[in-house]
């Protein structure tokens, strides 16, 4: 009785060694890998009830807890989706915009007040070149030997004297007479700078067309006065001399007849 323990569990050890032979002899030896796919796990699954559905129990049974979840298909990339543009320019193409107009509007300026400067500044070279030929050509030449200074201050005397002549007479003896003096003086003494300054003065006023007409019918009025009063002065002058002529040979008869 104390040794039927010890008998049992030696009969038991080789019940067991011939049951895991027979059943390694009837089934299918085939090896399972954890990394297997589904598809070949569904092998040694048991079958399924027709109560559940198939895809739970495979998604169920294909899902191991100690192996972390089977990679999936690769996301596939969805394209891009273009950036959307602004609806206005951004702040600084604005300001580079506003920059590029106020350097426009300073250089166009700029250019302007440039060039007007230089134009005025051609006109006053011009006026001055203008200003001292036209000096120049009132001097008189040098072959003629006529001094400006004294002739000057004669012709200034000249007019000084005839305004002191005409002070106590009208607005028009005035204004006329010391002008009047002044320019015979001028003629007198100054005869080629006269000249020089009658053309000039000519010149100008050719750019006035009824100035330069009156100013020919004055000359020519005053010329026939001229011619008039010359004439007139010979006439005066030779009757003058034929009676000084007459009473000098009365004077001379006088004489003889006394004898």
């Amino acid at each position: 009785m104390a040794f039927r323990p010890i008998l049992s569990k030696r009969a038991a050890l080789p019940a067991a060694i011939g049951t895991l032979a027979t059943s390694t002899l009837l089934l299918p030896t085939r090896t399972l890998h954890a990394e297997a796919p589904p598809e070949d796990l569904t092998v040694l699954l048991p079958p399924i009830s027709p109560s559940r559905p198939q895809s739970t129990n495979l998604s169920k049974m294909s899902r191991k807890p100690i192996y972390d979840d089977l990679p999936s298909s690769p996301p596939t990339t969805s394209p891009t989706s273009p950036t959307p543009s602004p609806r206005g320019p951004t702040p600084t193409s604005r300001l580079a915009t506003q920059i590029g107009h106020a350097r426009s509007f300073l250089a166009a300026h700029i250019g302007h007040a440039e060039d007007r400067f230089n134009n005025t500044m051609t006109r006053a070279f011009s006026l001055e070149q203008s200003l001292t030929s036209t000096l120049a050509s009132l001097a008189p030449a040098v072959e003629t030997h006529e001094r400006i200074l004294p002739g000057a201050l004669y012709v200034l005397v000249a007019a000084m004297a005839g305004s002191i002549v005409t002070r106590n007479r009208n607005i028009l003896l005035r204004a006329t007479v010391p002008l009047g003096v002044g320019v015979g003086a001028g003629w007198v003494v100054l005869p080629h700078t006269t000249r020089n300054v009658a053309d000039l003065v000519w010149r100008y006023e050719e750019r006035v067309p009824v100035l330069a007409m009156n100013h020919l019918r004055a000359r020519g009025a005053a010329e026939e006065a001229w011619r008039q009063a010359r004439s007139r002065g010979e006439r005066v002058g030779r009757w003058a001399d034929e009676r000084v002529r007459e009473g000098r040979e009365g004077v001379e008869g006088w004489v003889r007849k006394g004898r």
